[in-house]
């Protein structure tokens, strides 16, 4: 079993793009959407994306935190492609940009299509409990914060957020 421990803050500046090293175009959707997991006949999000030349499915508990299983399995692009014609709610279109920052890699998710607008930094770490600089361009946590994971933006995207929604992004 894997286990994912990932910390998520919004991203305040266009500062991390001098720092980026690597850039991954990622196209993803699910097979299950947000009503399934709310109304407990899911207890397990399962996605399929493809980035760059690699697809994978990936399965991953529904806990709201930083502390999740998560089952990552490779899968031909052909068949990932077959597979997201298959999934419910929107397709997720992002650029996650690669940050090396206080020893540690920070993925920065640069949102496209209907989540467009929207930049959130996560770091994965060994332990809950780890300590971590946070680089000045991180700001406000949204690790505790269902609408910012990926399953919600795909039930419910960044531009259906309201104004008052959105300019929490400004914390």
């Amino acid at each position: 079993m894997g286990i994912e421990i990932e910390r998520k803050f919004l991203v305040t500046s266009d500062a991390w793009r001098a720092a980026a090293h690597a850039v991954i175009p990622m196209a993803q959707g699910y097979i299950n959407d947000m009503a399934a997991m709310d109304n407990g006949t899911q207890k397990a999000s399962v996605r399929v994306r493809i980035q760059g030349q690699d697809a994978y499915l990936n399965i991953k508990s529904r806990e709201l935190g930083h502390t999740r299983q998560e089952f990552d399995y490779p899968v031909p692009v052909n068949e990932a492609r077959e597979l997201l014609a298959l999934c419910v709610g929107g397709l997720i279109d992002k650029r996650r940009h690669m940050v090396s920052f206080g020893g540690l890699l920070w993925e920065v998710d640069e949102f496209l299509g209907d989540n467009a607008g929207l930049v959130v930094a996560e770091v994965e770490l060994e332990s809950a409990g780890q300590r971590f600089d946070k680089p000045d361009w991180a700001g406000a946590e949204v690790t505790d914060e269902l609408r910012y994971y990926n399953l919600a933006l795909a039930s419910r995207p960044y531009s259906a957020w309201s104004a008052e929604e959105r300019g929490q992004n400004n914390d």
